[in-house]
């Protein structure tokens, strides 16, 4: 090498170092990252993310090995972190930066977490989220909700709920708003008598009329097909009267048609009661789902699942505010206007349950 070589390589030596002098690298930092099984007592972590956890670590034991990291290299967060994350964004909808605050990870990665747990979470659909399919199932869901109103036969109560997003964007987003104004999703639900969801369809912008939903669901083929036998749904005057799903009588006359129709309304209750239950225990649910809308459908199933292991466990109804309680009861509305309730053989099952109440 000759000398002005050397010296080039010198003089380059000293220049990265004068640079890094000059402007030293930032050391990365790495934020707090609490254990909130430990950090707080039973009742504030249940009230933090609206689980008790005992649950959160049967909810763990699922989903642990998909969610866990390649390796630990990095700081990377644990899967007990990341389920609390996404816990905690449900039980807040806050910004994903105060999730990721709370638990000491970046907003990026807070949201890259959340969109992962809620993915594995509505994996779990089929094994806690099932229509009753055998003859003991069915019986046994039959006699609850008999045990409510003497209704018989009753195998669910179904409805719709409205879901908040935030604008989906691009020519189609008008379809997602609903007749109140906002952007949404439509969710059909069909609970039991213990409030337990049996059957979710959370696809349909909230544009769609309750009705619409149930007639492009799987779930009306069963019934349709003969699946479900002599059993039947009660719903709202939002949808059509048929032989398998029963709805009230707009002008009752009589004391059959009035004891008919106050049965009918005790025992689909339940699935009002249900949202009210599911969107106290997950507000993000009425509060908004601010992220991409392929992400919606995860977190919604995710929670449905959650719910229903909540109700498995015997969870408290957890307490909200005054101003938390009304914006659940907006997202909650009812079907605007009804349906052709004409339907002769639907009318004719209708009859048949109008003389079994004369007769009680």
């Amino acid at each position: 090498m000759s000398v002005s070589e050397n010296n080039m390589t010198d003089d380059e030596d000293f220049m990265e170092l004068a640079l890094l002098l000059a402007f030293p690298r930032k050391k990365k930092m790495f934020l707090e990252r609490p254990n909130h099984f430990t950090k707080w007592r039973d009742e504030q972590f249940f009230n933090r993310f609206r689980l008790s956890k005992n649950t959160v670590y049967f909810i763990l034991d699922h989903i642990k090995e998909r969610i866990a990291s390649p390796t630990n290299r990095n700081n990377a967060v644990t899967p007990e972190q990341k389920l609390l994350i996404t816990l905690r964004y449900y039980a807040t909808g806050s910004f994903l930066t105060v999730c990721g605050d709370f638990v000491g990870v970046h907003k990026s990665t807070a949201s890259q977490i959340i969109r992962l747990v809620s993915h594995e979470l509505a994996l779990l659909r089929p094994t806690f989220i099932n229509f009753p399919s055998t003859s003991a199932e069915i019986d046994s869901v039959r006699q609850k909700f008999y045990n409510v109103s003497k209704f018989p036969k009753c195998v669910g109560a179904i409805d719709c709920t409205h879901v908040r997003i935030i604008s989906p964007g691009g020519l189609d987003s008008e379809i997602y708003r609903n007749r109140k104004g906002y952007f949404s999703i439509n969710v059909q639900t069909i609970c039991d008598a213990d409030l337990r969801i049996q059957n979710i369809v959370a696809t349909f912008p909230g544009s769609n009329h309750d009705s619409t939903i149930f007639n492009y669901s799987s779930i009306r083929g069963k019934f349709e097909r003969g699946e479900m036998k002599d059993s039947i749904l009660v719903g709202d005057s939002g949808y059509a009267l048929k032989t398998f799903l029963m709805t009230p009588f707009l002008n009752p006359t009589g004391d059959g048609q009035n004891t008919y129709n106050e049965a009918q309304i005790r025992t689909r209750n339940a699935v009002e009661r249900s949202y009210g239950v599911w969107k106290k225990r997950f507000p993000v649910l009425a509060v908004g789902i601010n992220v991409k809308l392929e992400s919606v459908e995860s977190i919604i199933v995710a929670t449905a699942v959650l719910h229903n292991i909540a109700c498995y466990f015997g969870e408290e109804t957890p307490r909200v505010t005054h101003q938390l309680e009304q914006v659940i009861d907006l997202s909650t509305f009812s079907t605007r206007g009804t349906v052709d309730n004409v339907n002769e053989y639907g009318t004719l099952q209708r009859n048949k349950l109008v003389r079994y109440f004369e007769s009680l």
